[in-house]
């Protein structure tokens, strides 16, 4: 197709052919190679999403769960020889249509062989529970467990955020962690209410029944003895408590806790607490208008938002051989981003936090086996152990500088090489009344994955830019003066967000900091007072997810080349960019409208702006302080959104609507986030076994 001449009777295409880019410079990373990365481990097995793992107490066995739970899929434990050769498994235990999500050893399992299993359903069934089931494992060879000797100990109704966790103390005593039983945000409102067993860390006495219930409870739990309060309650204020463990030295128990809207925690659990939710997400407010408990709110121990955290797993405090230098510190890590931390605790405050490894793992648990091997159970199907990072020998600098990027013949121009096509998008989000030019690099001759129905694939070294521009004096377009650029590459199948900021004589832009940065500007603005406003950019931190907005639908539309107008789609097929693409003619391909432009209608547009700047975020269930959902393809009755009633305050309005349909005078609820791009990044953060709702994060780069 490149280098054919146009047919006499048809209009040129916006760019005639083809040039490689060849220049690309934005390899590898500016930052140090973190301390530690991850090495596949039992490498002759075949795992399917593995979600649980632990020694065998007494034995050189390790027992994994293989998430199951499905009408025909029953919830499996398998046992192997800890060794990284072995080549068979057995089954320990199966279940069925229950979903396992871990057990603990009894104390004296080595001589009663008993194991408490923690699992929830009945499979499909709209009313679940969680239960605590205690199973004997024989005490001679084979060494089985056997599924008839199932006692139930204790069980509640939770049909989603189960928590899952189960440990025995140092006390003898069972803890047990419990979330809040809904998929949402706290629909039961259980997270303060302790005459639940919701949404909390309950202790319960396994050994002595109270002649009523095969457990009694620990006389010296905190809320023995208050009024409506279940005794089993040990600490409360959790959303969903994934994975708890002891401090097998110390003896303090450790929780992670999945957050909902923009926070992670994780918490040195301590008698009669309380962890905020649901009136708070970590230390920040969520629904202030809901009762708190009767005790003090307590601050997480540990708290991430969500540009580097998206769904936190609760770790393990390490103690082995293996890794000296790791001996007594909490690793942890994050399902949705992969990241791997450390933090070590005296007993009164955190005394050292670090990000010890950065990996592409799903992960749903941690353990230390007999050799003392720090392991990893990912979801994707494979377990991990955490190694040393080899010592670098990284031979490319990465730039420091836009224009060492390769990306511009001249950068004080703001030229780009001839290889990097520039483009545009039918609905550009709002960037804070920044204007945005836009531009794909593609090195060499590399192709794109073309979608009809979604995003589309890029292959690695790819670059995708955003040059934004700010009006120093409002209305006045000769003022623009360039004030960042952000590049999202492709490095490793992952995308990777760094971003540049241009210096006041417009001559170069310096990379921003891993952390981000801020600045504030100075607008001449005669509706401001005195004809002066400051306005702060904040340039975001480093992201690694995925594109937003490089579809069909927004790609449909007529771009300048420069004196050369063409259908972007009909350009970049032309010029071979595309694996496969689409066959009917680009007037037949769906298009979004344009917010600011005329010809379509109101609510077209106004859909259009509303999936561009907040349905990232606003999904179905995404987001506890709203419910709307804003996607185009979501039906106008089920937006949650006109004519919906706010959640959280009317501020005394009569008949309050988030938006009053037929009525443009009255006042409406929606509160604006603000935008940071137009290439926004976001990872699906999705735990199925748990019923926990995909949720998006702007990190960074929007859409």
């Amino acid at each position: 197709m490149l280098g054919i001449l146009h047919a006499a009777d048809e209009q040129p295409f916006g760019i005639d052919h083809r040039i490689p880019w060849t220049t690309s410079r934005m390899v590898g990373s500016p930052d140090p190679p973190l301390p530690y990365t991850v090495e596949k481990t039992f490498t002759n097995l075949k795992w399917q999403r593995p979600i649980f793992i632990t020694p065998e107490p007494g034995t050189d066995r390790l027992l994994v769960i293989q998430q199951g739970g499905e009408t025909n899929k029953p919830s499996q434990i398998l046992q192997l020889r800890d060794d990284p050769i072995s080549d068979r498994v057995e089954t320990f235990l199966t279940v069925s249509n229950r979903l396992v999500y871990s057990f603990t050893f009894h104390p004296g399992y080595r001589t009663n062989g008993f194991i408490y299993v923690f699992s929830n359903g009945t499979t499909s069934e709209p009313e679940r529970t969680n239960r605590i089931a205690r199973f004997t494992v024989e005490r001679q060879a084979p060494y089985r467990c056997d599924p008839r000797s199932e006692q139930v100990i204790i069980e509640w109704h939770s049909r989603g955020h189960d928590g899952g966790g189960i440990v025995f103390g140092r006390d003898g005593m069972l803890y047990i962690s419990s979330g809040d039983g809904t998929s949402d945000s706290d629909d039961w409102v259980t997270g303060q209410d302790l005459s639940e067993l919701n949404g909390g860390i309950l202790r319960i006495d396994v050994d002595h029944s109270d002649g009523t219930q095969p457990y009694s409870v620990p006389k010296d739990n905190p809320f023995v003895g208050l009024k409506d309060a279940r005794p089993e309650n040990w600490a409360y204020g959790l959303r969903n408590p994934w994975r708890l463990t002891i401090d097998q030295k110390t003896g303090q128990i450790w929780v992670g806790n999945n957050g909902q809207d923009l926070w992670e925690t994780a918490h040195l659990v301590r008698r009669g607490e309380n962890y905020g939710w649901s009136v708070y997400e970590g230390s920040h407010p969520f629904y202030l208008n809901r009762k708190l408990g009767p005790t003090p709110v307590v601050l997480p121990t540990i708290e991430h938002s969500h540009s580097e955290a998206r769904s936190l797993t609760g770790g393990v405090v390490y103690y082995g051989d293996d890794l000296l230098e790791l001996n007594g510190v909490y690793v942890y890590g994050d399902y949705s981003t992969g990241k791997i931390w450390g933090t070590r605790h005296d007993g009164k405050c955190v005394t050292w936090q670090a990000e010890l490894a950065d990996t592409e793992l799903q992960i749903t648990a941690f353990a230390v086996d007999q050799r003392g091997q720090l392991l990893i159970a990912d979801h994707a199907g494979n377990i991990y152990r955490l190694v040393r990072s080899p010592k670098s020998s990284l031979s490319t600098k990465f730039p420091k500088r836009l224009g060492e990027t390769g990306l511009f013949v001249s950068i004080q121009k703001h030229q780009v090489q001839p290889g990097v096509i520039p483009y545009s998008v039918n609905a550009p989000g709002w960037v804070d009344g920044a204007s945005v030019q836009r531009f794909i690099a593609l090195p060499d001759d590399t192709r794109v994955g073309y979608s009809s129905s979604g995003s589309w694939n890029f292959t690695n070294g790819a670059v995708l830019v955003q040059t934004l521009s700010l009006e120093r004096e409002a209305g006045n377009p000769v003022s623009r003066q360039r004030i960042e650029t952000r590049l999202l590459t492709r490095q490793a199948g992952q995308w990777v967000g760094y971003s540049y900021r241009w210096d006041e004589r417009q001559s170069d832009a310096m990379l921003v900091q891993k952390t981000g940065e801020e600045k504030e500007f100075t607008i001449h603005d005669p509706r401001a007072p005195g004809g002066i406003r400051r306005q702060v950019w904040r340039f975001p931190s480093r992201a690694a997810n995925f594109v937003l907005g490089l579809t069909e639908p927004q790609m449909n539309k007529m771009h300048d080349y420069g004196g050369v107008k063409d259908n972007q789609l009909r350009t970049l097929r032309h010029l071979g960019l595309f694996t496969n693409a689409f066959t009917k003619p680009p007037a037949e391909l769906e298009k979004q409208a344009d917010p600011y432009g005329p010809g379509q209608s109101l609510e077209a547009r106004a859909r259009s702006y509303l999936h561009v700047n907040c349905s990232v975020c606003h999904v179905g269930t995404g987001g506890g302080n709203s419910k709307m959902v804003l996607s185009l393809i979501t039906k106008s009755e089920e937006m949650n959104l006109i004519g919906a009633r706010p959640q959280h305050d009317t501020f005394a309005i009569d008949n309050a609507m988030l938006i009053s349909p037929g009525d443009p005078a009255a006042p409406f609820f929606i509160s604006g986030c603000r935008g940071v791009g137009e290439v926004r990044c976001r990872r699906l953060s999705s735990r199925p076994w748990m019923n926990r709702p995909s949720r998006s994060s702007a990190i960074g780069f929007a859409a």
